[in-house]
C-alpha cells in the first residue's frame, strides 16, 4: 500500500517526468488494500481490493514487476538483483517491503490447517480449507467446523469475524489480560469482550498456547494445548500474534536495523546510505516500526517530496485505530493508558448498553490527550482531530449518549492544523481550502481535491460537515431545494405529501410549492412520489401529464424513434411455451431480440401504434410489464440455486421469483436491481445490485447499495443468516426507507454513502428499528403489494388510455394499410411511392431492395 502511494505521489508531482520508477512486487497482484482485507470474503473478485487508479501501472514512466521479488542489493554498484537473476540499476532505492506475519515458536505450528492472516493468498487458502472441512464434517457427522484464532488484537478479531462469516465456530485465544491490549485499557477490553461474545465468538484471555496437536485420523491440526492444562479441539487455526519487519534485504546489504528489527531511517526516511530510503512497516523511525497505514502514507509523501528536491520530514505517527468488524464499534487514539504526566481519566461505562467511553485529559481537564470508545464510537471522528487541543466546555458532555442532557455536546471548531483524514494526512485547513481556494462546492469535489475520505472512509461525515460549514460561511447557499418551484428536498416533499394525503400535482404545488406549473425536474419527482404512495395508474388524470417520455407511453424510446418491449420474466425463469410466444411476437412484428444481463428478453424496433397490439398478445399469454421504462424495480437476477446446482444451498430461483413479484412496479428515486445467489460462489453477481441476497447454510445474507453505472460500487453486508421471513422484512424496510429519504435520481449506493452515519446508521433503522418506524415501513410495503396491477393490462382495458398510442395525433384508430415503413441504416422512415409500389407487386415476404440499404415492410 505504501509503495503504491509513493508511486502515485511521484507521478502526481513530477511534471517534468524526470523520474522513471520500477516497482518489484513479491506478490502476483498489483498493490491492494490490506486494511480492507477481511472484505475479501464478500467480494466477487480479489481485484476489487486493488488500490487507486489501475491506469497508474500503464504509465510509460512506471514499470510494475509482479511476482518478481528482489533477492539482493549491491549498494556499491547501485543495483538490485531480482529472483530471475536479472540485474537492475538504480539512482535511488526505496525499501517498502512491509512486514510478514509473526509465527510464535509453538510446537505444531507447521501442521496443515494452521494459517496466518496477511495476504489475499492467505485468505484464499483459509477459505478453501474451511470449505473442505465443512464438506468433510457434513459427510461424516453433523457439527460445525471448529476454528481458533491465536491473538486478540485488531487482526485477530478480524480473523475471528472472517471464520464466523465462513460458517465456522470461532474462539479467540489471547495471551494478555484483555482484547486489543495494545489499543484499549482494561475497561475497554472487557466491554469489547462482551460485544465479541454477543457475536457468537468465544474469548479466552490470560491464556498461553503451548502446543498445537495433530488429529490422529487426518494428521491435520486438531487441538490447542494451553499452559493452564486446558485444551481446545479445532479444525483450523489462524495465528495473528503480530508482524515482523521484512528487513532481510537490508541486513544482507549491511544497513543498520533496529533493536526489534526494521531498517533504521532518519526523519527524512533515509538510511545511513544516502541513496537508500525505507518507508512503511519496514522503516524503523525514531526507534520504532509503525504497523499502521497512516504513518506509512506519511513516509511515502516525505520521500516523494525529498526526491523531488523538497525538505519534508516525518510528522510523527498517528496511532489512532478503528476496528473494522461489523456490529462492533471500537476506536482509540492518543494516550490511551494515561501515561502522560498529570494525565487524568474521564470514564463513562454502561455495561447494560455495552458502551465504554474514556477521555484522557491534562491535569487541568482542558486539553485532550487521548480517548477510548467501545460500543459507541460516534464521537471518535470529531474528537480525534482535537488531540492536543483544548476542548470547549465540559468534556464530560462528549461522553454522554446522543440526546442525553439538556445542552448536549459542545460544538467543536477544529483548528486548521487538526488532522481530519489520518490515512492521507489531510487537515481541516486543507478541507476548508478546497472550498475557499479551489472552488469545491460539494463533498465529491473536496474528496477529489484533497483525497480526504478516499481510503478507509471513516472521516467522511466530518469532512462533509466541515465542507458544508465552510460553504455557508463563504456565503454559498447550501440548498437542498428540489427545484425553483419547491424549496423542500425530495425527502421532505415525500413526507409532506404522505402526511397531507395529497393526490394531485395541483394540490401539491399549491400547498408546498410556488403555485406555478412546475418544470421537468419537479413534475417527474412528484409523479414518482405519487406512484410510490399508491396513487393509482400513472396515466390516470393529472398524473399522465407529469410522466417522462418513457413512462408516458410505458416503453423505452430508442435512438431511431422506435420503442422497446420488455415483458417481465421473474427471476429469469421462463417456460418453453413462454419462449415460443415471445419469439412469435418478435417474428410477427419484425422486432430485434436481445437477451439481457438481467435475464430477460428485450424486443426492439416497435412503433408507437404497434405497442398495444404487441402487449395484447403478450398479456393474453400471461406476460406483464417489465417496467424497463420506469424508475422502479427492473429485474431480480438469479442463479439456478439448489434446484439444479450441486453447490447450491438454498432455492435461489424461488426466492428471486418471490422478490420480483413482491416488488414489481415499486416506484423509487432511481431504478432498482436485485440479485439472488444460491451459494457463496455468487453466480448471480448479487453484490453488484442495489439489493443482493446470498444463500448460506443458515439462511440468507443480504447486501445493499451495490450499483453499476458510471461509478460501480459493490454492495455492503446489511444482515446475515436471515430466515426467508426476516429477509423479506429487511428488504421491505430498506427499500421503503430508501424511497422515502433519498434525493432525486439518487441510486442506493450514493444514498448509503451520503446517509449520516452511513450503513451502520441505516442498519439501526432497518434492523433495530431505532426510529420506531419499522411497522410503518412494513405497512407501506404491504399496501404496495396488495395494490399492484399490471400497467399494460390496465391500459389495454381503457379506451381513453389507448388513444395516446397513435403515430399521429389525428391518426385513425385502425392502422392505414397503405402506410409502409423502411429501415435505412437503422432509422425508420415512411416508404417512398416507388418503394410501396415494389412492395405491392406480389405477396412475397418483405425483401431487401437490391443495391440499397432499404428494407421494405408491409
Amino acid at each position: 500500500m505504501v509503495a503504491q502511494r509513493l508511486v502515485e505521489a511521484m507521478r502526481d508531482r513530477d511534471d517534468a517526468g524526470d523520474w522513471r520508477i520500477s516497482v518489484f512486487a513479491e506478490e502476483s497482484r498489483a498493490p491492494y488494500d490490506r486494511v480492507a482485507l477481511t472484505s475479501y470474503f464478500s467480494l466477487q473478485h480479489a481485484e476489487e481490493l486493488t488500490l487507486g487508479d489501475p491506469a497508474l501501472w500503464d504509465d510509460e514512466l512506471v514499470s510494475l514487476y509482479r511476482g518478481c521479488a528482489v533477492t539482493a542489493i549491491d549498494r556499491t554498484a547501485r543495483t538490485v538483483t531480482d529472483r530471475h537473476g536479472r540485474v537492475h540499476a538504480y539512482d535511488e532505492l526505496v525499501l517498502a517491503t512491509g512486514s510478514s506475519a509473526a509465527m510464535p515458536p509453538i510446537s505444531g505450528n507447521d501442521l496443515p490447517g494452521v494459517f496466518v492472516y496477511r495476504t489475499i493468498d492467505d485468505l484464499a487458502a483459509l477459505s478453501d480449507w474451511v470449505e473442505e472441512k465443512r464438506r468433510t464434517t457434513a459427510s461424516g457427522w453433523s457439527r460445525p467446523v471448529r476454528g481458533a484464532v491465536i491473538g486478540g488484537g485488531l487482526l485477530g478479531l478480524e480473523a475471528a469475524g472472517a471464520l464466523k462469516a465462513l460458517g465456522a465456530q470461532a474462539t479467540v485465544v489471547q495471551f494478555g489480560t484483555h482484547l486489543m491490549n495494545a489499543q484499549l485499557d482494561l475497561g475497554g477490553g472487557q466491554a469489547l469482550k462482551r460485544l465479541i461474545n454477543d457475536m457468537g465468538i468465544a474469548v479466552r484471555c490470560d491464556t498461553a498456547t503451548t502446543a498445537m496437536g495433530a488429529a490422529r485420523r487426518t494428521g491435520h491440526v486438531g487441538r490447542l494445548d494451553f499452559a493452564d492444562g486446558g485444551r481446545l479441539d479445532v479444525d483450523v487455526v489462524v495465528v495473528a500474534t503480530g508482524v515482523r519487519p521484512r528487513d532481510e534485504l537490508a541486513r544482507a546489504a549491511g544497513l543498520a536495523v533496529g533493536e526489534r528489527g526494521g531498517v533504521v531511517v532518519d526523519l527524512a526516511c533515509r538510511t545511513a546510505d544516502e541513496h537508500v530510503w525505507a518507508v512503511g512497516e519496514v522503516a524503523c523511525i525514531e526507534g520504532r516500526c509503525n504497523g499502521l497505514v497512516a504513518p506509512g502514507y506519511a513516509m511515502a509523501e516525505v520521500v516523494a517530496d525529498r526526491l523531488l528536491g523538497g525538505e519534508a520530514t516525518f510528522p510523527g505517527a498517528d496511532t489512532a485505530t478503528k476496528l473494522k468488524l461489523r456490529g462492533v464499534d471500537v476506536a482509540s487514539f492518543g494516550d490511551v493508558f494515561a501515561e502522560s504526566a498529570g494525565a487524568m481519566e474521564l470514564v463513562h461505562a454502561d455495561p447494560v448498553a455495552g458502551v465504554y467511553k474514556k477521555l484522557v485529559l491534562s491535569d487541568d481537564a482542558r486539553t485532550l490527550l487521548g480517548g477510548v470508545f467501545v460500543g459507541d464510537a460516534s464521537a471518535y471522528a470529531t474528537l480525534r482531530p482535537m488531540l492536543g487541543s483544548e476542548l470547549p466546555g465540559d468534556p464530560g458532555l462528549f461522553l454522554l449518549p446522543e440526546g442525553a442532557g439538556s445542552a448536549g455536546a459542545p460544538t467543536l471548531e477544529l483548528p486548521d492544523d487538526a488532522t481530519v483524514c489520518s490515512c492521507n494526512n489531510v487537515t481541516a485547513g486543507t478541507v476548508r481550502g478546497a472550498v475557499t481556494e479551489h472552488g469545491c462546492t460539494d463533498l465529491a469535489g473536496v474528496k477529489a481535491c484533497t483525497r480526504a475520505g478516499t481510503s478507509c472512509g471513516s472521516c467522511l461525515p466530518l469532512v462533509k460537515k466541515i465542507t458544508t460549514t465552510e460553504l455557508q460561511r463563504a456565503g454559498v447557499e447550501v440548498s437542498t431545494a428540489l427545484c425553483e418551484h419547491f424549496e423542500l428536498s425530495r425527502a421532505q416533499l415525500f413526507d409532506a405529501v404522505r402526511v397531507a394525503d395529497l393526490h394531485t400535482f395541483s394540490e401539491i404545488i399549491g400547498r408546498f410549492g410556488d403555485g406555478g406549473r412546475g418544470c421537468d425536474i419537479c413534475k417527474p419527482v412528484v409523479a414518482s412520489i405519487l406512484a410510490s404512495l399508491g396513487n393509482g395508474h400513472i396515466l390516470d388524470g393529472e398524473q399522465a401529464a407529469l410522466q417522462d417520455t418513457n413512462d408516458h407511453v410505458l416503453a423505452n424510446i430508442q435512438k431511431d424513434g422506435t420503442y422497446s418491449v420488455v415483458p417481465r420474466i421473474p427471476g429469469g425463469e421462463i417456460t418453453p411455451d413462454g419462449l415460443l410466444v415471445i419469439g412469435q411476437v418478435a417474428k410477427d412484428f419484425g422486432l430485434y431480440t436481445k437477451i439481457t444481463g438481467g435475464q430477460r428478453i428485450d424486443m426492439f424496433g416497435a412503433r408507437i401504434e404497434q405497442l398495444p397490439d404487441i402487449w395484447r398478445r403478450l398479456v393474453d399469454h400471461g406476460f406483464e410489464s417489465g417496467h424497463a421504462y420506469g424508475k422502479s424495480l427492473r429485474t431480480v437476477k438469479s442463479c439456478v440455486g439448489s434446484t439444479w446446482c450441486r453447490f447450491g444451498v438454498q432455492d435461489a430461483v424461488g426466492m428471486a421469483v418471490e422478490l420480483e413479484l413482491r416488488y414489481r412496479g415499486l416506484r423509487s428515486p432511481h431504478k432498482l436491481k436485485l440479485g439472488v445467489s444460491g451459494c457463496a460462489r455468487e453466480c448471480a453477481e448479487a453484490r453488484g445490485k442495489d439489493v443482493g441476497v446470498i444463500a448460506t447454510d443458515k439462511g440468507w445474507n443480504v447486501y445493499v447499495g451495490g450499483n453499476g453505472g458510471f461509478t460501480p460500487r459493490h454492495a455492503q453486508l446489511l444482515a446475515e443468516d436471515l430466515t426467508s421471513e426476516e429477509l423479506l422484512r429487511t428488504i421491505d424496510r430498506f427499500l421503503m426507507y430508501y424511497i422515502r429519504t433519498a434525493d432525486r435520481l439518487q441510486r442506493t449506493a450514493a444514498w448509503v454513502a451520503d446517509y449520516e452515519g452511513g450503513l451502520e446508521a441505516i442498519r439501526e433503522v432497518i434492523i433495530e428499528d431505532s426510529l420506531g418506524i419499522g411497522t410503518d415501513l412494513d405497512a407501506a410495503m404491504a399496501r404496495h403489494v396488495d395494490a399492484y396491477e399490471d400497467e399494460w393490462k390496465a391500459v389495454l382495458e381503457d379506451p381513453d388510455k389507448l388513444r395516446r398510442f397513435g403515430s399521429f395525433v389525428n391518426a385513425p384508430s385502425e392502422p392505414d394499410p397503405d402506410l409502409a415503413y423502411v429501415v435505412e441504416r437503422g432509422q425508420i422512415r415512411p416508404a417512398t411511392v416507388a418503394e410501396r409500389a415494389v412492395a405491392r407487386e406480389d405477396d412475397a415476404p418483405p425483401t431487401l431492395i437490391a443495391g440499397t440499404t432499404l428494407e421494405v415492410r408491409r
